[in-house]
């Protein structure tokens, strides 16, 4: 992919041919030039000509910023300025979507390509009738506003911009353009551009630094490729710490195995509902905008049933193959949170009490095996599988898996890395069924995603919240001094200062929420109901002007809600169910009027875990807030929250 359509020196820009500038552009576009397009283009050409009279440096049509599949109308370079300009033609307004657009552009270079990084970076828009307007430059210059103007404007606002401002070393262009980006996408940003057509190579990160997701896209088609070949049946164990993309990788196996062959019918299997909802929506959307926009005609209605091919509810793929004993379709299947499948009692309560079907004895994990143990001749089940993230009663782990294998389908063929081995607490600690997988599996590498790509600014997030939660607090303090420059993570009793925190922080559209623990139930009395449901596809993907958002900080979402899924900035509204007492953590629930101890050690560690998924879900930053109560309130006794509270502290966050 190119980087820009034309770049030139802007000197060389102001003599060249009109007709010139146009024809590379139209030769680099890689779809059908509408009308619109072209007049645009002439005109960008038109206004920038005269504007950049005696202006030194270089320029950039058509700038490819490919995590969010998109391309700046253009880019200057002048001195240490890096000047993000976007053109919106015959436009009499300035609209938010457009100024939010604007600065997203200047974030992802920003945060992701390496020769942006610590630059002065300006958005400019310039809607070409627009009204004369003040412009806050160094408002602008810190991402906090977009520099606004018009046709007649532009010229003398960006003389403004560079006599206000006078950086000390210049940015040497070329090197610039050349430099490496390193993006790390949403999820939701990353099915788009896989759906899109896009390679992982496109929007993932390369640097050594990480067992990059192309190693291991590479490592498991090959695996496919040998069971295929051999006529054999092969199961991959895919591990990886939080953020590390788990789900990613998943996505890109079942679409390239689509691109390798049609007949194979790999699909990505997620019993996530809440992530199977929103990212069908976020495709569907996309799809409708992206069709809008080169002028296609696609309904949303076809738009939706093509991005249920793409992403299905495993609780479909189940009951479908319920009703017959033929081997399914698909050849390839990927489930996502592997972790997450049900153990045999769960199963058979449910078969009995939903389904009218008696005496089932299978876990979920067993018979999903069974189904694709139908096949003749080959099959491959690919499992994502998250670290200590089993939050839901019933949810077997990793052993149920090896153990389905070890009782039932010994004769299969079983990947997966030496993480499993190592780090038995967080994926296998049982040591027969260790032992076990030992002696009958194969050990790859590729198989675990070691660093989290979520939180990008630091990859020690995931160890931090590992340190807080087994009670490490010298630990989480040492490793957080480490890199809470890059990351910030907050501390706070009062939640209008944490509302406050997340608007200061983030920019643009960079999303904002809050989280909660589901058996947070006296967080109520704070206005944040855990039990009041959100629309996860509304939270996560309307926009800061609609109430049902994340932006609005007023619903809350808990982990069922966010496991898998991710936003930038995150308030984690703490309650005592989990709390800090005596050196150690605490259990309890809250049942009718009062809170009631767990003793369970299996409920324990779903608690711990759904803390954990609430802890790793921000990508840029955080703040935990533990409410500041006065002690009337029984159910909300005062020395809970505050010891907990002065834990946070002993881990080293800052108080606010």
């Amino acid at each position: 992919m190119k980087r820009s359509y034309y770049q030139n020196a802007i000197d060389a820009f102001r003599i060249d041919d009109v007709n010139s500038v146009f024809g590379k552009l139209a030769k680099n576009h890689q779809h059908e030039l509408e009308d619109q397009q072209k007049k645009a283009w002439l005109k960008q050409i038109e206004i920038l000509k005269y504007s950049l009279t005696d202006i030194q440096g270089n320029i950039y049509f058509e700038f490819s910023i490919p995590r969010i599949g998109k391309r700046v109308d253009n880019i200057l370079i002048v001195g240490n300025f890096i000047l993000v300009v976007e053109f919106k033609i015959g436009e009499i307004l300035y609209t938010k979507e457009a100024q939010h657009q604007t600065i997203d552009y200047c974030l992802d270079l920003l945060n992701f390509h390496e020769g942006s990084h610590n630059k002065v970076i300006v958005p400019i828009l310039i809607s070409t009738k627009g009204p004369d307007v003040i412009n806050d430059i160094p408002k602008a210059i810190g991402l906090d506003s977009c520099i606004l103007c018009n046709v007649n404007t532009f010229g003398s606002t960006l003389r403004d911009i560079l006599t206000t401002y006078n950086p000390t070393q210049n940015i040497n262009a070329a090197e610039w353009a050349t430099s490496a980006y390193k993006p790390t996408p949403t999820i939701i940003e990353a099915a788009q551009a896989l759906y899109k057509g896009h390679n992982v190579q496109d929007i993932s990160r390369s640097d050594s630094g990480a067992i990059n997701l192309s190693r291991t896209t590479e490592a498991i088609n090959s695996i496919i490729e040998i069971t295929k070949a051999k006529r054999q049946k092969s199961i991959c164990l895919l591990t990886g710490v939080p953020g590390a993309g788990k789900t990613l990788a998943g996505l890109n196996i079942a679409n390239e195995r689509l691109k390798a062959d049609e007949s194979e019918h790999s699909v990505f299997l997620s019993g996530n509902g809440p992530l199977v909802e929103v990212m069908r929506e976020a495709l569907t959307r996309d799809s409708v905008l992206t069709a809008k926009q080169t002028g296609d005609r696609l309904k949303r209605t076809d738009a939706e049933r093509k991005s249920k091919a793409f992403i299905q509810n495993i609780h479909h793929f189940r009951d479908d193959n319920l009703r017959t004993h033929k081997a399914p379709i698909e050849k390839v299947v990927v489930f996502d949170e592997a972790q997450r499948a049900w153990q045999k009692e769960q199963v058979s309560k449910f078969m009995k009490t939903k389904k009218g079907i008696e005496d089932f004895e299978m876990s979920e994990p067993e018979y999903l095996i069974s189904v694709m143990d139908r096949h003749e001749d080959w099959c491959t089940i690919v499992c994502l599988i998250g670290g200590g993230q089993e939050i839901n009663t019933g949810e077997a782990g990793t052993s149920e898996w090896i153990e389905s294998l070890k009782q039932s389908y010994s004769d299969w063929e079983i990947y997966y890395s030496e993480k499993i081995l190592d780090e038995r607490a967080m994926y296998l600690n049982d040591a027969e069924l260790l032992n076990w997988l030992q002696n009958n599996g194969t050990k790859v590498s590729d198989l675990h995603l070691a660093v989290s790509v979520r939180s990008f600014r630091s990859e020690k997030v995931a160890l931090f919240v590992q340190y807080v939660l087994e009670n490490k607090s010298e630990d989480a303090k040492y490793l957080y001094n480490s890199f809470k420059e890059n990351y910030p993570i907050f501390l706070t009793r009062d939640l209008n200062l944490a509302r406050s925190w997340l608007k200061h922080k983030a920019k643009g559209t960079e999303r904002t929420g809050i989280v909660a623990s589901s058996g947070g139930k006296r967080l109520r009395a704070l206005g944040l109901d855990v039990k009041n449901e959100i629309e996860p596809a509304k939270w996560f993907l309307n926009d800061k002007y609609d109430v049902r958002s994340s932006f609005y900080l007023e619903n809350v979402a808990t982990e069922f809600d966010v496991q898998g899924l991710e936003i930038d900035f995150t308030c984690v509204a703490w309650d005592i169910n989990l709390y800090h007492s005596n050196g150690k953590w605490n259990y309890q629930s809250f049942k009718g009027s009062k809170w009631q101890n767990i003793s369970q050690n299996t409920a324990k560690n779903y608690l711990l875990n759904s803390y954990r998924v609430l802890l790793t879900r921000a990508r840029q930053g955080m703040i935990v807030l533990v409410p500041d109560v006065d002690g009337t309130d029984e159910t909300r006794p005062k020395d809970l929250y505050d010891s907990t509270f002065e834990y946070f502290r002993r881990c080293g966050l800052t108080v606010i």
